[in-house]
């Protein structure tokens, strides 16, 4: 082994064997350098700004339930004749989607509006001539109560024309009894003087006979009184029966009145039900042909071929109206629930749209877009609650090509904190920051934005 020497006579050592092979390696001080520089630089990434958020999925809707793909049911029950539109053609409201044949018994008639509207005017007739004779029946009861009235008052001038009579008849009784009395008084003195022979037998037979006339005549008065007592009471007792005979008749009219007003009431009711029945046959007969309720695109045949049956509610088509108001339909967890409110701003990535994404640097993202909180649940479902987003108006537009169903991700923006803090709070499970609580008037100044942004 040789030794080399230095010019002033020293010996270099960096020369030899030995000293080259336990010096540190070129490489290894690289590595070391690199090593450093990037934990340095790892340690400062710690201390950049992060933009905490809320990570969210979900699909594209639309904002109001109109604006949302329905389905076109059949409203009865019938059989596919016809199909007028092709899936994906743009229809408008009230074209027809397809027709349909009745298959219920009770409606294949084809004159069966004709027959039910004959049905509905022979009941109209029966139920206008039975009022006419209701309305002739309350003319005679009228006519029985006028004339019990008018029989009444013949039937009272008949008792008191019998009532004076009797009184007059009476009167005569008492003349009578006193021309008796004097009758009997004078054929007495007549036969005291016959016996004392101052009278003729002649005289006295005349006298006699006058008593006689006088006793006959009472009793005819007598007999005539008690006639007039008899036609008095006649009188009352036919003024008695003359008030049942009239309330009798009466009586039988007002039924035979409630009876046929009850048969005009239930033709009247037959009239309504065949009106309604028409009617709802008419009605019926529109549904015959499925139109679109609204216009859109018909998106899909739920129903193939011809002569089908369908059921009554069951869906034939799927429409999707046309221009909806798009809205995200996301879902986050209730832990984030208390960070929003209507009106937070979103950052919004649809499927199909190329996108380069730093969720805590919204503002070096690329291919997002802007959108604002319309509408959250008050309600839950599996511990996750909705949220509708719709398109800021002072952002980005949504891309006109965007369709309702398609994947959406979005990003709720916070407070910004270092990274090394993020980490941290990500560890820990703790939840996110409240943003702008610690200002006052921060809550007012939200809800002023909210306000205007409504409007």
């Amino acid at each position: 082994m040789s030794t080399t020497y230095k010019e002033d006579g020293k010996t270099d050592y960096m020369q030899l064997e030995a000293m080259k092979q336990v010096q540190t390696p070129r490489q290894g001080r690289l590595l070391t350098y690199w090593i450093t520089g990037i934990f340095l630089v790892i340690l400062l990434c710690l201390f950049l700004p992060w933009t905490q958020n809320i990570n969210s999925q979900g699909v594209l809707t639309a904002l109001t339930p109109q604006d949302r793909p329905q389905t076109v049911e059949a409203v009865i029950a019938g059989r596919i004749e016809e199909w007028y539109i092709m899936e994906g053609t743009l229809v408008s409201k009230g074209d027809t989607i397809a027709s349909l044949s009745e298959v219920k018994e009770k409606y294949m008639d084809p004159n069966l509006l004709a027959n039910l509207g004959d049905q509905l005017e022979a009941k109209r007739g029966s139920a206008v001539a039975t009022g006419a004779k209701a309305e002739a029946m309350q003319e005679q009861i009228q006519a029985l109560r006028e004339g019990l009235v008018f029989s009444l008052q013949k039937g009272r001038n008949k008792v008191e024309q019998s009532r004076l009579k009797l009184q007059s008849d009476s009167m005569e009784v008492v003349a009578q009894r006193t021309d008796l009395a004097i009758a009997e008084a004078q054929f007495a003195r007549q036969e005291n003087l016959y016996n004392q022979g101052l009278k003729s037998l002649t005289e006295l037979e005349q006298r006699r006979l006058k008593l006689q006339e006088a006793q006959a005549k009472l009793l005819s008065v007598i007999n005539k009184y008690d006639a007039a007592r008899a036609e008095l009471q006649n009188a009352r007792t036919e003024l008695n029966s003359l008030q049942a005979e009239y309330a009798d008749k009466i009586a039988k009219a007002e039924a035979e009145l409630n009876a046929t007003q009850s048969y005009v009431f239930g033709t009247q009711a037959e009239v309504a039900k065949l009106q309604s029945e028409l009617s709802s046959t008419q009605v019926r007969s529109q549904y015959y042909h499925v139109v679109a309720p609204q216009t859109g695109y018909l998106v899909r045949t739920l129903k193939a071929g011809i002569g089908e049956t369908v059921k009554e509610g069951e869906a034939l088509a799927t429409i999707m109206p046309n221009n909806p108001q798009l809205a995200a339909e996301l879902y986050i967890d209730a832990l984030d629930l208390p960070l929003l409110e209507p009106g937070d701003d979103m950052r919004l990535q649809f499927e199909g749209w190329p996108a380069l994404v730093f969720s805590g640097w919204p503002g070096a993202s690329f291919g997002t877009f802007g959108g604002k909180v319309a509408v959250i649940d008050n309600t839950g479902t599996n511990g996750r609650y909705r949220l509708l987003v719709v398109q800021a108006p002072e952002q980005e537009e949504w891309p006109d090509a965007l369709r309702v169903g398609s994947g959406v991700q979005g990003w709720a923006m916070l407070n910004t904190v270092p990274i090394w803090y993020e980490i941290w709070r990500q560890l820990n499970n703790f939840p996110a920051d409240y943003t702008g609580d610690t200002k006052a008037g921060a809550k007012e100044d939200k809800k002023t934005a909210q306000a205007s942004y409504e409007e």
